[in-house]
C-alpha cells in the first residue's frame, strides 16, 4: 500500500467511525441519480411562470427546459429571471437548460448571433443551468465540405466559448448535421465550453437515422453536453425511428451522465403528465447513471 493509498483508506475509515457507518458502506460507489428534465414548450407552458410547479408535480422530474426568448416579458428581462430562479429554488427544481436564445431575426450565422449568445449566457448562469441549446436546422446549418459556410459559426462559438465556460455553461448543438459533422464542428471550436445538445429522433427526422445511435459513442461523453428524448406524440416505449432500449444502452457504455430532457408531444398538459409518469418508468429501466 503507497502513501496515498493509505491516506485515502484512512480517511475512509475516520469518516465510517463519524458517521457511524460500516467501513464496506463508506468506501463503496453510489450511483448517480438519474436526471430527468421536460421541455416548457413541450407542457405548452412555454413563457409561463406556472411551468415550474406543474413540472414538480409529476413524479421523477427533477428540472425544466426554459425558452429564452418566449413570454412577455422574457428571460432577457433579469426580474424575470431572478423570479423564475425563486420559482425553481421554492419547489426544489432545476433549470439545467436554456432554449429558444436566438432574438427575433437572428440565426446562428447572423452578425448579431453572438449578442443573442451573450446574453442567454447570462440568464443561464444566474438560473444555475448547465447548457444553452443552440439550434440550427436546414438552411440554417453549414455544408461542413465547405469552409466558406462552417467558418463563420466557427469563429462565433470560438468568440462566445470563453464568456460560457466562464459562467459554467456549455453551448449545446442541436442541428439537422449528421454526427461525423457535428464531431467535426464541434473540434475545429476546439474549445470544452462547446458540445453537441445531441437529439437522436432529430437525427432521424434529418436523413441520419442510421447513423443515431452509433453516434451516441462517435460523439462520446466529452462532446455530448445534454440529451434530448422523444418519441414523437408517442410513449418512447411503442415502435418509433429510434429504438430507445438500445441509445439507452449506447448512452450507458460511454458513461454518459448529464441530463435527459424530454422534447415529446402531447394533445394537454393532462396528456403531458400521465405520458412522462410512463415514459420515466421506462426510462429508468433501461438508463443507468456512472458510479460517483
Amino acid at each position: 500500500m503507497n502513501r496515498r493509498t493509505f491516506l485515502k483508506s484512512s480517511v475512509a475509515m475516520a469518516a465510517a467511525a463519524i458517521c457511524g457507518l460500516p467501513q464496506s458502506r463508506a468506501e463503496s460507489k453510489q450511483t448517480l441519480p438519474l436526471k430527468l428534465g421536460i421541455r416548457a414548450a413541450s407542457m405548452k407552458m412555454a413563457g409561463n411562470l406556472d411551468v415550474i410547479k406543474t413540472a414538480a408535480s409529476i413524479p421523477g422530474i427533477m428540472g425544466v427546459e426554459l425558452q429564452v426568448t418566449a413570454g412577455k416579458p422574457n428571460l432577457r428581462d433579469w426580474d424575470t429571471v431572478r423570479r423564475y430562479k425563486c420559482e425553481a429554488d421554492r419547489w426544489a427544481m432545476r433549470i439545467p437548460s436554456l432554449a429558444g436564445v436566438w432574438d427575433a431575426g437572428v440565426q446562428i450565422s447572423s452578425p448579431k448571433a453572438a449578442e443573442s449568445v451573450r446574453l442567454s449566457i447570462r440568464a443561464a448562469e444566474m438560473l444555475g443551468s448547465n447548457a444553452l441549446l443552440l439550434a440550427f436546422f436546414q438552411k440554417n446549418a453549414p455544408d461542413m465540405t465547405k469552409k466558406e459556410s462552417y467558418g463563420p459559426i466557427v469563429a462565433m462559438l470560438k468568440e462566445t466559448a470563453a464568456r460560457a465556460a466562464d459562467a459554467g455553461v456549455s453551448l449545446g448543438l442541436e442541428n439537422s448535421v449528421s454526427p461525423a459533422d457535428n464531431a467535426k464542428l464541434v473540434d475545429l471550436v476546439g474549445h470544452p465550453a462547446v458540445g453537441v445538445y445531441y437529439d437522436l429522433h432529430n437525427m432521424a427526422t434529418y436523413g441520419h437515422g442510421d447513423q443515431a445511435i452509433p453516434g451516441v459513442k462517435l460523439l462520446g461523453k466529452e462532446r455530448i453536453c445534454a440529451v434530448h428524448i422523444k418519441n414523437g406524440d408517442k410513449l418512447l416505449e411503442e415502435p418509433g425511428p429510434i429504438d430507445w432500449v438500445a441509445a439507452f444502452r449506447a448512452f450507458n457504455e460511454i458513461g454518459y451522465d448529464g441530463w435527459y430532457v424530454y422534447e415529446s408531444s402531447h394533445t394537454d398538459i393532462a396528456d403531458c403528465i400521465e405520458d412522462t409518469k410512463k415514459n420515466n418508468a421506462f426510462v429508468r429501466q433501461h438508463a443507468r447513471m456512472p458510479a460517483a
